[in-house]
């Protein structure tokens, strides 16, 4: 179809069986217009001679004569349409032609009527075939004639050229489903003649089925981040609590500390300050009794003096003798006597004293982590398909022991060359906690590991291997086997070790459960595989002949 869609009083130059520009238009005696082949055909394939618009039926057939009148016009027109529409294609600005008025309706967003003149009404219903919108007076046309009823109408539109094939100057009708785009009637034939095609609206049910899939699939993307978010907004509030719960008890802790320290300065200096006073209440004794003896030499240095210029002879003798015999000189030996009191070992003495308390508030505080943790307790037994062939478990899987080496599958779980095992029970969140008794045991390796551990060759212990675990060797040399590995200084031998693990917070921490101590925590760990206990009770030599046992949790 040619562009003259886009004229004013367009209809009037079409013919209402191919819906195009009159070719060679011929007229017949009840005045209708139509191209002389559209009629002439349609006159073959029917069984009488009717008009197709009014449906008047000739007794002969017409004899039809061309309409010079209505050719020129028509003629006329597909040069202005054409020339029309080659300025459209060539031209950036496809609407410079729209005049003042329209533009600035266009601009609230109404599409206007193309064939009104002088003010344009606001457009009722575009065409898809036409290519043109028309207000309720223009649109009357495709509303009673049976030529023009068949075309599709739309609610108004803006932009219909739009919807013209560039290239062939024909609607868009069809869906090129090879290069996914919209093609008219003419461009299978000419351009696109191994593609596959559907129509316009076929491929507009294909496409929306589709959209109504992604529309499906995108609501669930967002209900699934909503349920993120909603997530993430409740583990933010869980964290405040615990935050709030942690914030709360290492303050009480610390006021307790505190008030430890502030003790223990406090008796420290009431201890100096006695000792000072003490000192003080001595000297002021000396100097009282130092001072009485002055005064007692003096008195008798007076006395010396005045005897000293007599000239009697017998009142001197008599004189000295009644002064050494009334008033003998004091004899105390003033150089043993010192003022010299000692602080040395005060402070120590008092700190001493201090770290027994704080040994005993940590004490405190450790046997509540302890309990904390053990609320998290998991029920873990030895898996026997991946035990070492050295290795003798109990029926029940709770104890493992270096023994003689047994014939076994050697399936892909087993360890072959390091006399290990695993917890059958693995974990890939959350918290849990088991503990092991090792006592009279002088080695052993404990600890968790990946699933993706290695159990065909000697293992690689420590975090970027993916175990996390501790060691025990020559009966006292514990050691963290982290990266890298922390020789461990401890008060005293486990007897009972206590595993922790925090999944999501990335900790691994072990406890000495009998004076509920911590031994060593990984921290900054990620853990991305499923997790299981290990356990390596070592060989039986050197005193290791005792069992690794996987405890119940005591609720003392």
């Amino acid at each position: 179809m040619a562009a003259v869609n886009y004229l004013p009083s367009a209809d009037q130059f079409l013919c209402s069986i191919c819906l195009d520009v009159f070719t060679d238009p011929v007229t017949t005696s009840c005045g209708h217009n139509f191209c002389k082949n559209c009629i002439n055909e349609h006159w073959n394939t029917h069984d009488q001679y009717q008009c197709p618009m009014c449906e008047m039926v000739f007794d002969t057939r017409p004899e039809l004569h061309i309409n010079t009148f209505i050719s020129k016009m028509a003629a006329q027109f597909k040069q202005t349409a054409q020339q029309k529409a080659d300025s459209r294609r060539s031209s950036a600005s496809s609407f410079s032609s729209i005049s003042s008025s329209e533009q600035q309706v266009s601009t609230t967003g109404e599409v206007l009527c193309d064939l009104c003149t002088g003010t344009k009404l606001q457009a009722l219903k575009s065409c898809l075939v036409c290519l043109v919108s028309y207000c309720e007076t223009h649109l009357e046309p495709h509303l009673t004639m049976s030529g023009l009823k068949r075309h599709q109408l739309i609610d108004p539109v803006a932009n219909l050229e739009d919807r013209m094939c560039l290239k062939h100057d024909k609607p868009l009708e069809l869906v090129c489903k090879t290069d996914q785009t919209c093609v008219c009637m003419l461009c299978p034939v000419l351009d696109h003649r191994t593609h596959e095609f559907v129509p316009l609206k076929e491929g507009y049910e294909q496409k929306k089925a589709t959209l109504w899939k992604t529309e499906a699939e995108v609501q669930l993307m967002i209900q699934k981040r909503q349920l993120k978010i909603q997530e993430i907004k409740d583990l933010v509030d869980l964290s405040k609590e615990n935050a709030d719960r942690e914030i709360a008890e290492g303050v009480q802790v610390f006021t307790s500390l505190k008030e430890s320290v502030e003790k223990a300065q406090a008796n420290f200096i009431d201890t100096v300050k006695e000792k000072q006073e003490t000192t003080e209440k001595q000297a002021e004794g000396f100097t009282r009794e130092l001072e009485q003896e002055i005064s007692t030499l003096m008195k008798r240095s007076t006395e010396l003096e005045q005897l000293s210029h007599s000239e009697d002879h017998l009142h001197f003798l008599q004189t000295v003798q009644s002064l050494n015999t009334l008033h003998p000189t004091p004899t105390k030996n003033w150089r043993e006597v010192s003022i010299c009191p000692s602080y040395k070992g005060t402070v120590m003495r008092a700190v001493s004293q201090l770290d027994v308390t704080i040994s005993a508030e940590m004490k405190k505080l450790f046997t509540a982590e302890l309990k904390r943790v053990q609320q998290y307790a998991v029920d873990v037994t030895f898996d026997p398909d991946t035990a070492h062939p050295n290795l003798t478990l109990s029926d029940d899987g709770k104890q493992v022991y270096h023994g003689v080496k047994k014939d076994l599958p050697d399936n892909l779980e087993r360890f072959t060359l390091n006399r290990c095992v695993l917890g059958k029970q693995s974990f890939s969140s959350g918290r849990f906690y088991y503990e092991i008794l090792v006592e009279g045991k002088t080695k052993w390796d404990l600890g968790v590991t990946t699933e993706s551990i290695n159990r065909k060759t000697h293992i690689t212990l420590g975090r970027l291997y993916g175990n996390y675990s501790l060691w025990l060797r020559n009966g006292n040399d514990y050691t963290a086997r982290d990266t890298p590995p922390v020789r461990l200084s401890l008060k005293s031998q486990p007897q009972k070790v206590g595993v922790f693990v925090d999944y999501e917070d990335g900790l691994v921490s072990f406890y000495d459960v009998g004076p509920a101590a911590l031994m060593y925590s990984f921290t900054g760990c990620n853990f991305t595989e499923k997790l299981f206990p290990l356990f390596c009770p070592m060989k039986n030599d050197g005193g290791n002949s005792a069992p690794m046992i996987i405890c119940p949790i005591s609720e003392d």
